[in-house]
């Protein structure tokens, strides 16, 4: 669904987005609507909403004819100006297969920050000849604050000359805020709609899960859960990652930067916490409607300490989306799949989904089946693999990697052409070093 690279390079301008996917269920007797959004944030936020209507008829030996009505929203993130455009072709290309197979019409919304608002409307003018409806709207700005004074840096609201770097998007949990004063959430649910599907752009594994929506279309009225976070179980790879906790009758979300120092090292051990959060979330509209005219989402700060260019020490202060779990009723941690899992942050990552171990079928990349280990490789390339040019320019070809189980790149290393990497009788590590491969 979404082929996004969201790559964590040294540019001076990070890009993210997301897109939402708006699903929408209808019956003759009863209609029901579920509405999903997919968020990410970086530098740049996009909150791309799509709205599917899929239609079915079943002739059963009762006539009894059925008609199902889907409305989709997905999501999206890149941190590149570059793999933007190519993850937004990617996306598109993705709804109008759906708008193919269902006969419908899949509109998507973003939402900017206000450092790329401009530059994406640029870009979005590339794409007026697909048929799919793309709004936008602007997530919300926040002014730094001093480190030594704890007073904003912004002398005034203005956006250009010395207060060009003092304002910054509040990170991913400023989604509830933003879509409601966008005025976009009281308009899906005007439309039935009834819940949103949130994820991190860069997870290319996230995609619609029926299964998880007939659950939670399936719970009785008043029963029904307002808020399930995937999690999925621990690598070596995730120990940092957050993980879930009960707490005084409540579900929470416990990050690494909330644990004491004294306890990091029992946070990251995967036998203590199996389970990290995924971020894919699905939220009930009307809890979000609900809490926010009640001013009760409750989530954590996140301090985040940051260096200006002329060298003064500000701070952010930031919310994370899962957080806010715990303001929601009959909330809900489910264990998916390791495929759900598959982010792109890094040029590590995007060897991995450029090989031979992805195909991508209508928008989703789906693990080779010639592959005998049910994990991905552990991928690590160099400092001079780090930005997407000089990445693109290293490999000939790109390795066939079916056999890989891990491999380290460093130094000054091209890739000739139909290269495969495996794993020997010997060694399970591939090192590569200084134009030479060598197995240890």
């Amino acid at each position: 669904m979404h082929y996004c690279l969201c790559l964590s390079f040294s540019l001076s301008v990070s890009l993210s987005f997301s897109l939402s996917l708006f699903l929408s269920l209808c019956k003759e007797v009863a209609t029901s609507s579920i509405c999903f959004a997919i968020y990410f944030n970086a530098l740049l936020s996009l909150s791309l909403s799509l709205s599917l209507s899929l239609s079915l008829s079943l002739s059963l030996s009762l006539s009894l004819s059925l008609s199902l009505s889907v409305s989709l929203s997905v999501s999206l993130c890149l941190s590149l100006c570059l793999s933007l455009c190519l993850s937004l072709s990617l996306c598109l290309s993705f709804s109008q297969h759906l708008n193919k197979t269902y006969n419908t019409d899949v509109p998507l919304v973003l939402m900017n920050s206000f450092n790329t608002d401009e530059d994406t409307k640029k870009i979005l003018q590339k794409y007026t000849h697909h048929r799919v409806k793309i709004h936008t709207f602007n997530q919300s700005r926040y002014p730094r604050i001093n480190k030594e004074s704890l007073l904003p840096v912004a002398k005034d609201m203005g956006m250009m000359g010395e207060n060009a770097d003092v304002w910054y998007p509040p990170g991913h949990g400023d989604i509830y805020a933003s879509f409601h004063n966008s005025g976009l959430l009281d308009q899906l649910i005007a439309e039935g709609k009834e819940y949103i599907f949130v994820s991190n752009i860069d997870n290319l594994g996230a995609t619609v899960d029926l299964a998880i929506l007939n659950h939670l279309m399936s719970q009785p009225n008043g029963k029904r859960c307002e808020f399930v976070m995937e999690v999925t179980d621990k690598t070596r790879a995730d120990v940092k990652g957050g993980t879930l906790i009960q707490y005084e009758g409540k579900l929470r979300l416990l990050e690494i930067a909330q644990v004491p120092k004294a306890h990091v090292d029992e946070f990251k051990s995967v036998s203590k916490f199996k389970i990290f959060n995924t971020n894919n979330l699905w939220i009930s509209l009307a809890a979000i409607k609900r809490l926010q005219e009640q001013n009760a989402i409750d989530m954590e700060i996140i301090v985040n300490p940051k260096t200006l260019d002329g060298g003064l020490n500000v701070i952010q202060l930031e919310t994370a989306v899962g957080a806010a779990i715990k303001s929601f009723d009959n909330a809900l941690g489910i264990n998916v799949p390791r495929s759900r899992f598959l982010p792109v942050k890094t040029t590590s990552d995007l060897l991995l989904v450029m090989s031979n171990l992805y195909s991508l079928d209508a928008g989703s990349l789906t693990m080779s089946q010639k592959r005998e280990f049910l994990t991905t490789p552990h991928v690590k390339l160099g400092s001079s693999f780090t930005k997407v040019q000089e990445f693109l320019t290293r490999f000939e070809s790109i390795p066939d990697m079916l056999e890989l189980d891990h491999l380290t790149v460093s130094g000054d290393v091209t890739f000739g052409k139909h290269v495969s990497l495996k794993v020997s009788d010997r060694p399970s590590l591939l090192h590569v070093v200084s134009r030479a491969v060598s197995c240890i």
